[in-house]
């Protein structure tokens, strides 16, 4: 088989659907990681209580809170990436096995289509899988630089490189919390990417459903509402 011939197999519906997955996954990233002035994200705010986390941090003695809650940090980044890890593993597995699941969508009335239609579907969810993977494994190793930061916070607040190595931390772990999300989203359009089994249609649906409930839970969600509330005594002071 050519690849004209390759390509000629999905109709021009199709690559619509797909184009209008990345985008959207493209877009809400985008929009998460730089919101407007005036409506920041629920990851936008979460960062400056991660900077505040780490301004306390410097008086808190002893600092064993801190390094536990680094340490489940790093164990959530592994568990994700382990199940992307087997995610994987299943897909290729399945790439493997075609025509099987072929009979299954035949089965499921969801048309007959050559062993090549399924095996792509399938590779675009791995695509993301495979993303989804990366970007766990990074933010793990980010976030073990960010215990190591912690680690040299000098335990004198008066000393010169406290705060500053604090701040440090600071921004490894923004970093890190901010690859995480990203990972995040690439399984959320993982699992999008599988309703291209039922048509581009269903593709296109999925894709937006997904989009906004990624928006409904970084800009209009109750999680939100409550970062943006203010202590009683906080005064006139806003979240920046």
């Amino acid at each position: 088989m050519t690849w004209t011939d390759r390509i000629l197999v999905f109709s021009a519906f199709d690559y619509g659907a797909v184009a209008a997955l990345i985008c959207c996954w493209v877009w809400i990233g985008w929009r998460i990681e730089h919101p407007a002035p005036g409506r920041p994200s629920v990851s936008a705010l979460m960062a400056d209580f991660r900077r505040d986390w780490m301004r306390q941090m410097v008086t808190r003695q002893p600092r064993v809170f801190d390094a536990q809650l680094i340490s489940i940090m790093r164990q959530g980044t592994s568990f994700f990436a382990s199940t992307a890890v087997i995610a994987v593993g299943g897909g290729l597995a399945l790439i493997g096995n075609t025509d099987r699941l072929a009979g299954v969508a035949d089965d499921l009335a969801l048309g007959v289509a050559p062993a090549l239609v399924w095996e792509i579907k399938i590779l675009i969810v791995l695509l993301f899988l495979s993303n989804a993977f990366l970007k766990f494994v990074w933010a793990n190793r980010l976030f073990g630089y960010c215990a190591v930061l912690m680690a040299a916070v000098p335990n004198d607040p008066e000393d010169p490189h406290c705060f500053p190595r604090a701040a440090q931390a600071a921004d490894i772990n923004i970093t890190a919390a901010r690859s995480f999300n990203k990972g995040l989203r690439a399984t959320y359009f993982a699992l999008a990417s599988v309703a291209w089994f039922a048509g581009p249609l269903a593709l296109v649906a999925a894709a937006v459903v997904t989009t906004v409930i990624l928006y409904r839970r970084e800009f209009a969600s109750h999680s939100r509402e409550v970062l943006l509330r203010l202590p009683a005594d906080s005064g006139s002071h806003t979240p920046s």
